[in-house]
């Protein structure tokens, strides 16, 4: 009788504790199940989020051989730093002819000016020659009735009266020639104030043209537009380069933060402004906090190559997501564990 009661003792005390057992288990899974519901009640949350930040990628100006490389993969730069150079020897030999074709040119312009200063001056001259022949004219005239009155009267012969006549025709065409010189003179003056004018628009042209070389050569010192770090180089010495060849890109290391896309219906509990927990998954145990800086004005599905019509075909309702930009408090301090493309967590309350 005993021994059945120890046994029954024996068999009980395993049934007690697996009920023990489930029992703290059943109360635990209720504290951390409640503790979960409680807070999906109380704050919105998504995983669909990454950090961001600016990415400027490098490019050529002008094409060329690659002469130097100044940089490694992932090296750090500052904002101007030479980072490439391209060979400038055909430049430079550009420009020289171009500098000596410009001399050429001036003192082409000098020599134009010089004809036409000596053209100013025969034209002052012809212009004297006419008020000479005008006077010559007159005297001869002049001669003329005098001897025509003198042959009436008898008083000289008629060879002296046509000496006279011839004379008088001599010096009118005399004169005519003179005012046909003038202004041919005039003409030529035009003519030359033209090619002056030519030839200095000329200089012009080809100091604009030097200047486009000088441009062209400072474009074969490749500068960082900004200061960060640079991705992988797609360069090497000796490379040809077309104008507009993408290098390399440099990542802004100064300045993140994060792109959060919400599901449209979580858009009514945030606003600009509201603070934000950012859980990143790198470092779950970093307290990283922030804010809500703006929401985008359309779906992340408006900004695909193919937007969706939702016009054409079959419908189907698909809940959409919204872009939200949150800033980072206190970035510095995470400066050296941010990375763009990074996945985070993003918690907000309610």
């Amino acid at each position: 009788m005993e021994q059945h009661q120890a046994e029954q003792i024996a068999t009980k005390k395993p049934a007690t504790m697996r009920k023990i057992i489930i029992g703290i288990l059943a109360v635990i899974a209720l504290y951390f199940g409640g503790k979960k519901i409680i807070f999906s009640f109380t704050h919105e949350t998504t995983d669909n989020a990454q950090v961001e930040t600016t990415i400027v990628p490098v490019l050529t100006r002008i094409a060329g051989y690659v002469k130097t490389v100044d940089l490694k993969d992932f090296d750090s730069v500052k904002k101007d730093q030479v980072v490439v150079t391209i060979d400038d020897a055909d430049l430079r030999m550009q420009l020289g002819e171009q500098q000596a074709d410009l001399q050429q040119s001036i003192a082409d312009v000098s020599n134009a000016k010089a004809q036409l200063t000596n053209a100013v001056l025969s034209l002052q001259n012809n212009q004297g020659n006419i008020q000479l022949k005008q006077i010559r004219q007159q005297k001869v005239n002049n001669d003329l009735k005098r001897d025509q009155n003198l042959f009436k009267e008898q008083a000289i012969t008629k060879k002296q009266i046509e000496e006279t006549e011839f004379q008088l025709a001599t010096a009118n065409q005399e004169l005519l020639n003179a005012k046909t010189e003038l202004a041919t003179a005039k003409n030529k003056i035009e003519v030359l104030k033209e090619n002056v004018n030519r030839a200095t628009a000329l200089i012009e042209m080809k100091k604009t043209r030097i200047k486009e070389t000088e441009l062209k050569l400072s474009y074969t010192q490749i500068t960082a537009p900004i200061s960060g770090k640079i991705g992988k180089k797609n360069i090497s010495i000796g490379q040809f380069v077309q104008a507009g060849t993408p290098l390399f890109s440099i990542v802004n290391d100064s300045s993140y933060w994060i792109v959060a896309n919400f599901k449209e219906s979580q858009l009514e509990y945030l606003q600009e402004g509201k603070p934000v927990k950012i859980r990143i998954d790198a470092f779950p145990d970093v307290d990283v906090k922030g804010k809500i800086e703006s929401l985008s004005d359309a779906t992340g599905a408006k900004f695909s190559l193919l937007p969706p019509d939702n016009s054409s075909g079959n419908f189907i309702k698909v809940t959409q997501r919204i872009p939200v930009k949150i800033s980072i408090d206190n970035q510095a301090s995470f400066k050296n564990k941010l990375r763009a493309g990074m996945s985070v967590f993003i918690t907000v309350d309610k």
